[in-house]
Formats: C-alpha cells, sequence, structure tokens
C-alpha cells in the first residue's frame, strides 16, 4: 500500500507532502490542475519513463519519496532480496532528476538502478487508464493476464520444467552433430596419425632413457680406442716384453755381480705381477666398452622418431601416448557417432512429447479460463451500460516457450455485427474506460498488496453509467488500495477518502497544490463538479444526496 508521497520541485510542484490510506482514494480538481503532474511524479519515482522535464523552473533538482506498507508475503520482497536490499514491513523509494536530466535512485537508502525500480513498481503499483501501454492494453501481457485469471501456476510449472528439459535434449544432440561433424572432417587425419602412433608405440618416460642410452653409447666409442691403445702398450708388444727381457738380461747378469742385482729383480718381479693385473682390469674394461653399432643406430632412430612426432603434433615426447588416447576416443566417436545421434535424437523426442503434453494441458486451462472470463466480463459491461457489446479472449497457436505454445489476445465488438479487433482500436474513450474497468474488475478478485491506479478512467460516462463506474472501483478498493484521478462527481462520492487539486498562482509563480478534504468541503467539492464554478443550493443539496449513497 502506498502511504506516503514527498514531491520536491516537479513541474509546478514546490513542496507536496501526502498520506494515502487503505481503500478508495479519488483525486479531483479542473482540468490543468495538476492531477497528470502528480501521477507523473510517482511515476518518476517508480522509474516509469515519461516526461523529461520534469524539475520546476529555477531549482536545480527534483526530488520524489514513495513510501510503501509490506505486508509478510508481498512479492516485492523477493525483488529486495535478489537486489541485495534490505527488506522490511515497509519500502522507501527515492529519486531525484537533476536540472542536467541526470536521475538518481535510492531503495531503503541504497542506490539502486532504474531496472531496480521499475522491478519493484511492478509489485508495488498498477496504472490503469485510457493511455496505459504497461498493462491491460499492451498485448503483450494478455497471456499472463489470462493465466493470473485461470490460476494456471502448477501446470506453468509442469510446461517449465519440461522446456528446460526439451532444451538440454536439443542442445545434447546439437553438441554431438556438431563433435560428429567436426571428427568426420579430419578422420583422414586421425586414422593416419593414430595408425602411426600405433606403430611407433610411445611410452611415458621413454625419451629420457633413449637419450641416456644414447649419449653412454656415444661416450663408450670415444674412450674405447685410448683403452685399446693402453692395452696394446701393457701387452706381450708393450711393456710387459720390455720387463721380461729387461728380467731376462739382468738374470744373465747377476752371477758377476754376486747379488748386487737381486733387489732389482724382485722388483721387476712384482712389477710384472701388477702389469698383469692392470692388463686383466683394462682388459676387462674394453669389453664393457664394447658397443654394438647397430644398437646405437636403432636407439638414435628411435629416439630421433619420438621427437619428429612430439614436434609433428606440437606436444612433448612424453605425452604422445595420452595425445594418442585422445585421437582414438574421437575416432570411436566418429565410429559409434551414429548410435550415439540416433539415442540423443530419441531423448529429445521424449522430452519433446513430454513438452507438448504438459503444453496441450496447459493450453485447455486457458481455453476453459477464457470462457469464464468472457463470461464474467460481459456480465460486468451490462451495469456499465455495454451490454451490446462483446468481449472475447481469442487463443491461436503461439511460438513454442516456457509458458507453452498459445498467444492470447483480448479482443472486442462494441456492437453486434460490427467487427471485432484490438481493445486500444476498436474502443472509444469512454468505451475502453469501462471495458479496461470491467476486466481489472474480473481479473482482481484475490488481489492484494498492489496499489491500483485510475487514470480518468470514468472518462466519457456520467448518470448511472458513472455510478456503475463508482460502485465497482469501491469494490476493488475492498481490502486493498485504489487511488483514482476522475471528474464524476458519482465516483468521487463513493471514495472512502479524498483530496482536490488546486492550481494557484503566488508572486508571480503558478504552483499546484493538494489537499485532503474534510466532509463539508467534501460536499462543496462534489457540488463543484455538478454545477461548476458557480454552486448552487440545489448543486449541494445534489452533492449531500450522492455522500449519502
Amino acid at each position: 500500500m502506498l502511504r506516503g508521497l514527498e514531491i520536491r520541485d516537479m513541474l509546478i510542484i514546490d513542496r507536496l507532502d501526502l498520506s494515502f490510506q487503505p481503500g478508495l482514494n479519488v483525486l479531483t480538481g479542473e482540468t490543468g490542475a495538476g492531477k497528470s503532474i502528480l501521477l507523473d511524479s510517482l511515476g518518476f519515482v517508480l522509474g516509469w519513463r515519461g516526461r523529461a522535464d520534469l524539475v520546476r523552473q529555477g531549482a536545480e533538482q527534483g526530488e520524489v519519496v514513495a513510501v510503501f506498507d509490506l505486508s509478510a508475503g508481498h512479492p516485492a520482497r523477493a525483488v529486495l532480496e535478489e537486489a541485495g536490499l534490505p527488506a522490511g514491513d515497509e519500502v522507501i523509494l527515492r529519486r531525484i532528476n537533476g536540472r542536467d536530466g541526470r536521475k538518481t535512485s535510492w531503495v531503503n537508502d541504497r542506490r539502486v538502478s532504474g531496472e531496480v525500480l521499475r522491478a519493484l513498481s511492478d509489485t508495488l503499483v498498477e496504472l490503469h487508464g485510457q493511455h496505459d501501454d504497461r498493462g491491460l492494453l499492451n498485448p503483450r501481457g494478455h497471456r499472463q493476464v489470462l493465466d493470473a485469471f485461470a490460476g494456471v501456476g502448477p501446470l506453468m510449472g509442469d510446461v517449465r520444467t519440461a522446456w528446460r528439459a526439451l532444451g538440454q535434449a536439443r542442445r545434447a544432440r546439437q553438441d554431438a552433430e556438431a563433435r560428429l561433424a567436426e571428427v568426420a572432417a579430419e578422420e583422414d587425419f586421425l586414422r593416419h596419425a593414430v595408425a602411426e602412433l600405433d606403430k611407433l608405440d610411445p611410452q611415458a618416460g621413454e625419451e629420457a632413457t633413449l637419450d641416456a642410452q644414447r649419449r653412454a653409447m656415444q661416450g663408450a666409442v670415444r674412450v674405447r680406442g685410448d683403452v685399446a691403445r693402453a692395452l696394446a702398450a701393457l701387452s706381450d708388444d708393450g711393456a710387459e716384453r720390455l720387463l721380461i727381457d729387461a728380467t731376462r738380461w739382468l738374470e744373465d747378469a747377476s752371477d758377476g755381480v754376486e747379488g748386487g742385482l737381486d733387489g732389482a729383480l724382485s722388483a721387476l718381479g712384482r712389477a710384472l705381477n701388477e702389469l698383469g693385473e692392470a692388463q686383466q682390469g683394462v682388459e676387462r674394461c674394453l669389453d664393457a666398452l664394447d658397443v654394438d653399432p647397430h644398437a646405437l643406430e636403432a636407439t638414435e632412430e628411435r629416439l630421433f622418431a619420438l621427437r619428429a612426432l612430439a614436434r609433428k603434433h606440437g606436444v612433448l615426447a612424453d605425452d604422445l601416448g595420452g595425445f594418442a588416447d585422445d585421437l582414438r576416443a574421437r575416432l570411436s566417436a566418429l565410429d559409434g557417432g551414429a548410435a550415439g545421434i540416433a539415442s540423443l535424437k530419441q531423448d529429445e523426442a521424449q522430452a519433446q512429447a513430454k513438452y507438448d503434453d504438459a503444453a496441450a494441458g496447459l493450453s485447455a486451462a486457458r481455453r476453459e479460463a477464457a470462457g469464464r472470463l468472457d463470461a464474467a466480463m460481459m456480465a460486468e459491461l451490462s451495469p456499465l451500460k455495454m451490454e451490446r457489446a462483446v468481449f472475447t479472449t481469442c487463443i491461436a497457436p503461439g511460438e513454442p516457450g516456457p509458458e507453452g505454445a498459445d498467444s492470447v489476445a483480448f479482443e472486442v465488438a462494441t456492437n453486434p455485427g460490427a467487427p471485432s479487433g484490438a481493445l486500444n482500436k476498436i474502443a472509444s474513450g469512454g468505451e475502453l474506460s469501462r471495458f479496461l474497468l470491467a476486466l481489472k474488475v474480473c481479473l482482481a478478485r484475490g488481489t492484494s498488496g498492489v496499489t491500483m491506479i485510475f487514470d480518468e478512467i470514468d472518462r466519457g460516462v456520467g448518470g448511472a453509467t458513472a455510478d456503475a463506474v463508482g460502485r465497482r472501483l469501491r469494490g476493488l478498493a475492498e481490502g486493498a488500495q485504489v487511488l483514482v484521478v476522475t471528474h464524476s462527481p458519482q465516483v468521487a462520492a463513493l471514495g472512502g477518502h479524498h483530496w482536490r487539486v488546486e492550481k494557484k498562482v503566488a508572486d508571480g509563480a503558478t504552483l499546484s497544490t493538494v489537499t485532503p478534504l474534510s466532509a463539508d468541503a467534501r460536499v462543496t467539492e462534489i457540488a463543484r463538479m455538478l454545477s461548476g464554478d458557480t454552486i448552487s443550493d440545489a448543486a449541494m443539496a445534489a452533492a449531500q444526496s450522492l455522500l449519502a449513497g
């Protein structure tokens, strides 16, 4: 419920503080007094798109504050929670329009975007009038209006669930087909690469092992010549032969020197023994360095093949095995792709069937509700002196989506035999107002928590018809809040609370004011609405009669 509205420096309003009440609130005043400015200001703080030049002449900025009371389960609470805003028993909207056109908005003292304001406004206020393109006159919203009347929430939930499942199944099939097409385009490459990798059969860590073996064999080839030459120097044709000759010569000469060569001969014996051990060690090392040239060649060929294949595919040699597994998986997907896609197509068909069933159930509920809505509308139009008019809820096949596969539009014919058409195309101003009021009465049953605003919805009607309009507005206001801008005394007399909008000139400036009316002041205002500027006794009596009901 809208509890309070504060307006500062907006158009011809300098300062205005209003406190509204539950029930039917009526605002009256002469044409041009500022009633539309009041609604423009309210629309501004709610984030609605409207006129741009709102700041009062001479002021630096205009400001509007609106305070709404929230019930425990009010849908605005969900919007506040989603936006990360504090939520309590009230919500305070504040918006400033600078002279330069810049707009800033706050909700509960938190800076917010216009999008958040508009999301909140959808849960707080409904505006109905001849130029209302946000509500019942907007064909894009007629399906939602019918669904609200029909109470198809559970069916809608089933349809949305089925739509999500269908979307998932469709995307799974499309993704599989895309992957299959991608793999099929490189089938020749995949088969050649897998065959090449299978033939080589690379193993993790193999490159390092082969490289170490190659280095060892290459090193052995380089040092074996030196070891062989050393062995030759130690063998029979080298140091060993010389030592043996020297020993023989010294032994022949030892008798002539009477033991002078015994020490030398002993040392030579030991040297020959040591030389033999050295020769055996060198021979063992030479045997160990005996590298098969074919083995070195084979090691190098495999090492080079691994590295070449790694460069070819842009991976590390140790990753060739995993890379081969990936290619095999892609080939496997290609070989089994047709069967997999067939299965996915079957899943999609089943999801489509479930969606079609859910959508058909929702369509049936909509058609049944459409008949009830049309009958309810005809019952409401008769007291509004439109018993000859025809209201029809048209349901046609529409684009399938999460809310079903129906297109819904409200059409009217103002006279029997006349062609029907869209609400805002066929009806005149007064007829349109009554159609909208009747439709809102039918749709508002059970509605709570939303402030409904009717902007001159009684235009073009009077007498008993205006009285019928007023009584339906009062009925809507039971247990709710309705604000009505009206020129009809019959409607104004049925209000629970009454404000008069006036335009005054003070110090050369034109200002608009809004004054709550007492019981006596209401009689005078309704008398003015009946008779004009000159209020007669008869008009006063008629006003009192209207207020008495």
